[in-house]
């Protein structure tokens, strides 16, 4: 992840940005170029919740905004199923130069790219001829087989086999993921229509819960923007208890006396990155950090200063 991204100034000269955009689509063109998502190739993951967060927007807001440059501006596309983002002129503004350091950075993004219709999508922005045609190498689902002879003079063999080992790696995780969801709802498995119908029923019932325990234990009642954003958790995370855990993460702030929607959100950030998944999976998470925290806190220092080694003391020295 870069930690800076180039905007250049003609980019205000762009007519659609100019006439067409009002200040909020471009402030929201300008997140979308520069957020801390970003990567090299102009496509990476976000979700609507995050970028909400982020703009202190609702989700309706965000939700339209999108709308506006995907259907009127026609600037980015969006996957709501992999939620990746791709921003169609990335490679103007930022893909002039090869290299192997270039090269490498992005043979290595673009293989994490689930949707390969986004590749092609940029890759028709992409000024130089080196870069896109290693775009439209991944352009299919045979883009593993991608024998490229500059390419390779430049490192990418090494490349290509760092993206088998990992995409099996990340197939492991993946089925094992599916395992442990399988497991835990044995009830619903291969019963879509059963699953559907529980959310359905469940989900009011655990928004009420939620919003409940916002307005009763010293959040700000009237926040509503910071209500959805909360309760957007419930359906894109990857909890397999996320009522359960979201009631967590208010109980552990009202407990710290930090009763904001940033420190909550922040705790569920954390969580999610650990794959803690389930309340059980985070209770056992923080009684380790307890009994590691009680551990250090009961070891004794020594007190006064050591006597050295080989030091015998006579009480009688100096009585003759």
């Amino acid at each position: 992840m870069a930690k800076y991204r180039m905007v250049r100034t003609n980019l205000w000269k762009n007519p659609i940005i100019a006439e067409e955009m009002n200040p909020e689509d471009r402030l929201f063109y300008l997140y979308l170029l520069t957020n801390p998502y970003t990567t090299q190739i102009g496509i990476y993951r976000i979700t609507k919740r995050e970028i909400a967060f982020d703009l202190g927007y609702s989700l309706e807001v965000i939700e339209s905004l999108m709308k506006r440059f995907i259907e009127e501006f026609k600037l980015i596309r969006y996957n709501p199923e992999t939620r990746e983002l791709a921003i169609k002129y990335w490679g103007e503004d930022n893909l002039h130069k090869g290299g192997k350091p270039i090269m490498d950075c992005i043979f290595s993004e673009l293989k994490r790219v689930k949707d390969l219709s986004l590749i092609k999508y940029v890759s028709e922005a992409v000024p130089k001829q080196e870069i896109r045609s290693l775009y439209e190498s991944f352009c299919n689902e045979k883009h593993h087989t991608y024998q490229n002879s500059e390419y390779e003079d430049l490192g990418g063999t090494s490349a290509y086999r760092d993206t088998m080992s990992g995409q099996k790696k990340k197939e492991k995780e993946k089925e094992k993921q599916k395992q442990k969801q399988k497991a835990f709802n044995p009830n619903i498995e291969n019963n879509p229509y059963i699953e559907s119908r529980l959310s359905h029923s469940e989900k009011t019932n655990d928004v009420k819960e939620i919003v409940e325990f916002w307005d009763n234990n010293g959040f700000v009642i009237s926040n509503e923007n910071g209500k959805q954003q909360l309760l957007s958790w419930l359906d894109d995370s990857s909890f397999l208890q996320p009522k359960e855990v979201i009631l967590k993460a208010l109980k552990i702030a009202c407990a710290n006396n930090k009763r904001k929607l940033n420190y909550v959100v922040g705790i569920l950030k954390n969580w999610e990155n650990e794959c803690l998944l389930t309340v059980e999976e985070i209770d056992n998470q923080l009684e380790n950090q307890k009994s590691v925290t009680w551990r250090k806190s009961t070891q004794q220092l020594p007190g006064g200063r050591d006597i050295p080694r080989g030091f015998e003391l006579d009480l009688t020295a100096g009585e003759e």
